[in-house]
This record gives structure tokens, C-alpha cells and sequence, in this order.
């Protein structure tokens, strides 16, 4: 039987921690966005002193575990006694510093292969029309590739931050109180496994179906005109 009243009683803790969540994904995502553009322009590029040093860090961030990478910044680099005495300890000693540090890096490594993928599939048609009207590669990236990359790579994109929304449960290993930490310690004060991991994974359901269809009514705005017609479909 379900214990409602271990629930009551703790869901004001459930939602502290979805706080966290929430926030860690959205600076995570927001920060790896931002730096993902730039790069997936620089890995599409073909000058291999542009493109080298992105291709090794993507392959990097997403050929190891996310954990492995969490316990590699938080507990890795303090044992080492230069780096404690450094100015950098300063924020890499913070646990919200590491897991914002260390999900911005996992992400723009997934993001930034997803919008170069995206970049690739620009119709050589169109760009051969940009180049016709005389623009330049500036004008070209910002009026034609990029718009267009973006809106191809949102299915792939909704995956990501749903895949990131998940991943932040790796952050109740470094201290921070987020959903999933929470329903840990409410096991352990109450031994119930249904009460606290239950509602912890009837919330990452939430999130991922409310994610999902925000995703969903972002690519019928944008990508309206891939749809097939009626026409087209008779």
C-alpha cells in the first residue's frame, strides 16, 4: 500500500529540489547553446586547424560517461594540492560551479554535432542562389545556414535537453539537493521505496512529457512548411 501521508509530508522537498533541476537545466542548456553555435560552425569548416580541435572535443565529452566526467572535475582535480592553492579553487570547490561546468560541456559536445549535422543537410541549391546574389559567407551563415540549421535540428534538439533534463539526477552526486537526491534521503528516513523514487519518477515523466510537447508546438511553428499537404498526400 501506498503511504500517502509520507508524500504529504515530504512533497514541500520535492519541490526545492525540482527547483534545482529546473535550474541546473536551463543554465546548462542556455550555456551550451550559446557555445554550440560557434563550434558547429567551426566543425563543418574545412580548415582542419578550425575543425581538429572540435572534433577532439566532442569526441571526448561524448565518449565517456556524464559520471565519470562529474567525478573527474569535482573530486579529481582537488587532489591535487597546486590546484587547491590556484584561484580556480575558488569556484571549482562550489558544487553548483562543477555541475553547471560539467552538463554546459556534456551538452555543447552533443549540441554542437547535432547543428553541424544540420548545417550538412543545407540544400546545396540554396546556397548556390545566396552565392549568385552576390553575399557574402558572413551573410550567407547568418541569412540562410544558420536559420535554417537551427529549424532542421530541433527534433534532435528536444531530444537533448530531454536527455539533459534526465541527466541532472548525476548532480545528487556531488551534494546538490535535485529531485533525485531528495527521494534518496526520503528513502532513507522512511524506507519506502514508493513513496520517494515513485513520485521522483512520476515527476521526470512530467517533465519529459511537458518538454516533449513544448518541443512539439515549437517545430509546427517552425517547421510548418515540411509538413506534406493534403494535396501532396492524395
Amino acid at each position: 500500500m501506498i503511504d500517502f501521508s509520507i508524500i504529504a509530508e515530504t512533497w514541500p522537498q520535492f519541490l526545492k529540489g525540482l527547483q534545482v533541476t529546473l535550474l541546473l537545466l536551463v543554465i546548462a542548456c542556455a550555456s551550451g547553446f550559446v557555445l554550440s553555435v560557434p563550434l558547429a560552425v567551426a566543425r563543418v569548416s574545412p580548415r582542419r586547424w578550425l575543425s581538429g580541435p572540435v572534433w577532439l572535443f566532442t569526441y571526448v565529452l561524448r565518449g565517456t560517461p556524464l559520471l565519470v566526467q562529474m567525478f573527474m572535475v569535482y573530486h579529481g582535480l582537488a587532489q591535487f594540492e597546486a590546484f587547491r592553492e590556484s584561484f580556480a579553487w575558488v569556484a571549482f570547490k562550489n558544487p553548483w560551479f562543477c555541475a553547471w561546468l560539467v552538463f554546459t560541456l556534456n551538452t555543447t559536445a552533443y549540441t554542437t554535432e547535432i547543428f553541424a549535422g544540420a548545417l550538412r543537410a543545407t540544400p546545396s541549391g540554396e546556397l548556390e542562389a545566396a552565392r549568385s546574389l552576390g553575399m557574402t559567407e558572413g551573410a550567407i551563415y547568418r541569412r540562410i545556414l544558420l536559420p535554417g540549421a537551427l529549424r532542421r535540428a530541433l527534433p534532435q534538439y528536444g531530444n537533448e535537453v530531454v536527455l539533459m533534463m534526465h541527466a541532472t539526477a548525476i548532480a545528487s552526486t556531488v551534494t546538490l539537493v535535485e529531485v533525485t537526491r531528495v527521494a534518496r534521503d526520503i528513502y532513507y528516513n522512511h524506507l519506502s521505496a514508493t513513496e520517494s523514487f515513485g513520485v521522483a519518477a512520476l515527476i521526470y515523466f512530467v517533465l519529459t512529457f511537458s518538454l516533449a510537447g513544448l518541443f512539439k508546438l515549437i517545430e509546427r511553428r517552425y517547421l510548418r512548411h515540411l509538413r506534406p499537404t493534403a494535396a501532396g498526400v492524395a
